[in-house]
């Protein structure tokens, strides 16, 4: 087609203006209320609109930035999208967990993250764990105990220099971040603290080699909301970095040797968001520390998949989950990845799992090709929206932690860990009102699955110490927990059954009979569904037969009103009894003695353990 032809094709077509789109909006929604039922009101603190046109992103500089280049917010590469496919080993023995380095290295992973005890940070270990992995093609990182970080960073240095790496060619981390410790569990770490210069000069001849983290990822798993994520980890950072350059410590080394470990939550263009927002953020507060070079300014990330939303209960779903996290984490130009096993919250992970969540990334590497396109969400008037109001909302946090004095200061006061506590009680409100849906745990649950032995392994973030501690520390379990317990709780004790009683209005009965099922299910309840009853005589003595511990009467609000009192009454308490709705007559039914209703507006968890305590389920 020619220039000619083309251009001609466009101006066929007159663009509508925004307004032209809100009048039509208008006309469809029928008198609705626009901002109500179609503008999306975040958790984050800034509303999103249904639809964003190319006027909207005029205004914003983000779409201005180019890939590799300061403020960093498309990424800090210019060729390639790629990252690290990472899985951590928790080590027991070292020549186990070496074996199982290169067992994994050989199944596509590229990334090593060992977990060290204090007891095995010897130079023995180190030669064990690291036999025949060739730290200068493949990215190795350790964790240990916070007071032996430094003696682990001179043991690997000696290990490094005894094999003859090209410095520049060793990419890798420790974890030492004493701040996390203090965040999660209150104790008080400060003294620890000093030793961050000291590591950084043992290793600062290792440019690639990153020492002093920013361990957010705890602050995920507490069931921090994406923005409180952003903001604290920016003051997180900016509390390393000013008490490194206090101590002496060049500011483009350390910006150097400070690497994020971020969490990626379900919230799929969100977290792609995050990620533009918090190297862009970043960027800009490390150079006010001045550095030498741009390059100083690049935020790295290893992100890892959520473990707040994961579900013990029709596990399989956790696939789903971190799936999507995973595409929002490599869409977001992360330099590392972990993927957690879909079987991690009830069990030990195992061979089939581990290979699962390895396969979750190469299939979006190898096969999607995510590698290849750098910052592919650019232009998107949705995401570059996205971006901008999150750091907008990510700075005020920023900015408020810094008038308390800082991160450390903020931490000590107890402000931040009051902050993710609200958050994550807020959430589980939420998530027992139904506010906020798991699939498979508090919405559309699986009727017949059993939890055949599985039980919540322990939390990870430091929620379940009672020991005295300083500061205060923050509490939290998975967003399932509540149901979970209440699920396991049913199914150990006894598990009655709901019977579906429904008459009257077809579409209505169905209707409510789902819902109904849905709900009962929620708690582990076993239910009975039918096709419907010509009375309600005959609805009651077919529940009596299937011995029914529960009847839910179905049908529609108007016929609640004839139908609801005579099955009541019927029923004469052989049976709890529920009616399916939030009838208009609800107050004369209750007159009547029926004092049961399940509907949309219910707190289910509430609900469900009031019926328990009826049915004598304790």
């Amino acid at each position: 087609m020619s220039n000619n032809n083309r251009e001609k094709l466009f101006t066929e077509f007159t663009a509508p203006t925004t307004q032209e789109w809100l009048d039509k909006i208008e006309v469809d929604l029928k008198g609705a209320d626009f901002q109500k039922r179609l503008v999306w009101r975040t958790n984050e603190g800034f509303n999103v609109m249904p639809f964003y046109r190319r006027e909207d992103v005029l205004k914003l500089k983000t779409p201005e930035a180019m890939p590799g280049e300061f403020p960093f917010v498309r990424g800090n590469k210019k060729d390639s999208n790629s990252w690290y496919v990472r899985q951590n080993i928790n080590v027991t023995d070292a020549a186990e967990a070496n074996k199982k380095a290169l067992d994994i290295l050989n199944k596509g992973v590229d990334s090593l993250g060992f977990c060290l005890p204090a007891d095995m940070v010897n130079a023995e270990t180190i030669e064990t764990l690291l036999k025949d992995i060739l730290c200068d093609v493949v990215e190795v990182n350790f964790n240990t105990c916070k007071a032996h970080t430094v003696e682990l960073a001179q043991l690997l240095v000696a290990y490094f220099d005894k094999k003859g790496y090209d410095k520049e060619k060793v990419v890798g981390s420790i974890n030492f971040d004493p701040i996390e410790k203090m965040v999660m569990k209150g104790k008080d770490t400060t003294p620890i603290l000093a030793q961050a210069a000291k590591l950084i000069d043992v290793l600062k001849d290792y440019p690639n080699f990153r020492c002093i983290s920013v361990n957010t990822e705890a602050l995920n798993n507490a069931g921090a909301y994406i923005v409180q994520e952003l903001g604290y980890a920016l003051a997180w950072g900016n509390e390393y970095m000013q008490q490194l350059t206090d101590a002496g410590v060049d500011p483009t080394l350390a910006a150097c040797k400070i690497k994020f470990n971020m969490g990626i939550s379900e919230n799929y263009f969100m977290e792609i968001a995050k990620l533009r927002a918090a190297r862009m953020l970043w960027a800009q507060i490390v150079k006010q520390y001045e550095p030498k070079c741009d390059c100083a300014c690049q935020m790295i990330v290893n992100a890892t998949t959520s473990m707040y939303n994961q579900t013990l209960f029709d596990s399989y779903v956790n696939l789903l989950r971190t799936q999507t996290e995973a595409m929002s984490a490599a869409l977001g130009g992360v330099h590392s990845m972990v993927v957690v096993p879909f079987n991690e919250t009830y069990e030990q992970p195992n061979d089939f799992s581990e290979r699962i969540a390895r396969n979750q990334q190469l299939l979006i590497k190898e096969e999607s090709h995510f590698d290849r396109i750098v910052d592919p969400s650019a232009g998107s008037y949705y995401i570059e929206h996205l971006t901008e109001s999150l750091a907008e909302e990510g700075w005020k946090i920023f900015l408020r932690v810094e008038e308390e004095g800082g991160f450390l200061e903020a931490v000590k006061k107890g402000t931040v860990q009051d902050d993710i506590n609200t958050t994550n009680v807020k959430r589980h409100d939420d998530a027992a009102k139904r506010k906020e849906f798991l699939l498979g745990t508090n919405q559309f649950p699986n009727f017949t699955e059993k939890s055949e032995g599985k039980r919540p392994v322990a939390c990870c973030c430091g929620c379940g110490h009672n020991d005295e501690a300083p500061y205060k520390k923050i509490e939290s379990t998975r967003l399932a927990a509540d149901f979970e317990d209440l699920r396991i709780s049913t199914e150990e004790k006894r598990v009655p059954t709901a019977f579906m009683l429904t008459i009257g209005n077809l579409a209505m009965r169905q209707a409510r009979a789902q819902f109904s099922c849905n709900f009962l299910a929620c708690a582990g309840y076993k239910v009975v569904d039918n096709l419907g009853f010509k009375t309600v005589e005959e609805g009651v003595d077919a529940a009596l037969e299937a011995k029914a511990d529960i009847v839910v009467l179905c049908s529609s609000d108007d016929e609640y009103a004839e139908y609801a009192v005579p099955a009541f009454k019927y029923l004469n308490g052989r049976a709890m009894f529920v009616v399916a709705g939030a009838p208009a007559c609800m107050d004369e039914l209750k007159a009547a003695g029926i004092e049961n209703f399940v509907h949309v507006k219910c707190n289910v968890l509430e609900t469900l353990k009031e019926y328990n305590e009826k049915l004598g389920i304790k």
